[in-house]
């Protein structure tokens, strides 16, 4: 299994993106293993709708009932942690919903995120593991 960050989950269906192929072929490659947390749905609900207009959006929005990837809210014991990593790296500064895929992960014991923001998920050091592998 593998935590989803926005990052790949919007260049997948934006084919102007640069990384669009190489998303493409990341969800393609581990299927049902890509767990997203709601608020990254959100994040990329959001840029699509932006970025691509409505229709980027309902595609996102139809692949999510596809089966493709298995959705996770964040717990209720969830948002403590989230808190705390927002606080303890305040100076990059790491959002909400960064620090939910953290936790995510944190949660699961899954030691590798698929993003592309090296800038926030390099310096970020989770319980279960020393680093995170990242990829693509």
């Amino acid at each position: 299994m593998i935590v989803v960050d926005a990052g790949p989950l919007y260049a997948y269906i934006d084919r102007t993106d640069e990384f669009h192929q190489q998303s493409v072929d990341l969800i393609r490659g581990y299927g049902s293993a890509l767990l997203v947390p709601m608020l990254v749905i959100a994040k990329v609900a959001h840029f699509l709708l932006a970025r691509i207009g409505p229709q980027g959006g309902a595609r996102f929005l139809s692949d999510l009932t596809s089966g493709r990837f298995s959705i996770e809210p964040v717990a209720p014991g969830d948002w403590l942690r989230v808190s705390e990593l927002v606080i303890q790296y305040h100076d990059l500064p790491l959002g909400t919903v960064d620090a939910s895929v953290v936790t995510l992960a944190e949660r699961y014991e899954v030691p590798t995120i698929a993003t592309f923001d090296r800038r926030h998920f390099t310096v970020v050091r989770p319980v279960h593991v020393d680093a995170f592998d990242l990829v693509p």
